[in-house]
């Protein structure tokens, strides 16, 4: 099961903390290690590291740990192949231009028998399912929308597009265009918002810990969304299966869930992830 990682915040942060325990999943703590990235939007740019080796040991996330990036909003995903080759093409995050604006998009699953129509304005460089989930995403949205439309009728039209790709398989991911981040559960995905008073927080995966109240402003709110918890004296809050949720400014703005939401273990979760990779 590939692993994902998101923030949104208020005011631009670094993500070294929640990186270091998320980057030992790529090889120490779990088995993903078909490559990693992690992507930072900084105002209407984008820096974008990639790896197509193991996260746990790679000299590019090395970089990325020794030269913090303040952001509002960060991609990062660990992958763990089910289609496509281990290349460069095939590690996420996937990033496109729309509107004037670059949009970033990570996957874990596995859509099966997805080929959509070429598309008049996205396709696919690579070879998965996860690239081409991406472009019929923005395929839709751009064939709907001449100019950009509100967030709401965005995040209304893509939570049509995911019952549409739910059809398929197994849909965890992540969508920004660096003014929010969108995110959609099919097993497992957490998040905790953090804001004053801010606490101390230990990694679920490293000895360390870090007190936030030292390197923040009663301001801050700094939303993370994560496959699994990241640290292990903090309270997470679980999406449930099928919801598609919206982050803006370190919050949840927007949420569309089932009437009857199930929340999977993470046994129950794991095992969904390995039936939908066979």
């Amino acid at each position: 099961m590939c692993q994902l990682l998101g923030m949104n915040c208020n005011v631009p942060t670094d993500i070294v903390f929640s990186f270091e325990g998320f980057r030992r999943r790529g090889g120490v703590t779990d088995h993903h290690a078909d490559g990693f990235g992690i992507a930072f939007f900084e105002e209407r740019g984008v820096r974008l590291f990639q790896d197509n080796t193991a996260c746990a040991t790679s000299p590019v996330a090395d970089l990325v740990r020794d030269y913090p990036i303040s952001s509002k909003n960060v991609l990062a995903h660990i992958r763990k192949a089910t289609q496509g080759q281990v290349s460069l093409a095939n590690t996420h995050p996937f990033m496109r231009e729309m509107w004037g604006q670059y949009w970033l998009f990570a996957h874990n699953g596995n859509l099966k028998n997805f080929t959509p129509p070429q598309g008049e304005y996205y396709r696919p460089v690579g070879n998965t399912d996860s690239e081409a989930a991406f472009c019929f995403i923005l395929e839709a949205l751009r064939r709907k929308f001449a100019t950009p439309p509100s967030v709401e009728a965005v995040f209304a039209e893509v939570a049509r597009l995911c019952h549409e790709l739910r059809a398929f398989g197994l849909l965890n991911f992540m969508l920004s265009n660096g003014e929010w981040l969108l995110v959609h559960c099919g097993s497992l995905l957490h998040y905790i918002v953090r804001r004053a008073p801010f606490g101390t927080a230990h990694l679920a995966d490293d000895d360390v810990e870090i007190d936030f109240s030292a390197v923040t402003t009663p301001d801050d709110r700094v939303a993370v969304v994560a496959t699994l918890p990241l640290t292990n004296n903090e309270h997470w809050e679980q999406l449930a299966v099928n919801e598609l949720a919206l982050f803006q400014n370190g919050e949840v703005l927007l949420r569309d869930a089932p009437s009857a939401p199930y929340y999977p273990s993470i046994e129950e979760g794991l095992e969904m992830a390995r039936q939908a990779a066979q």
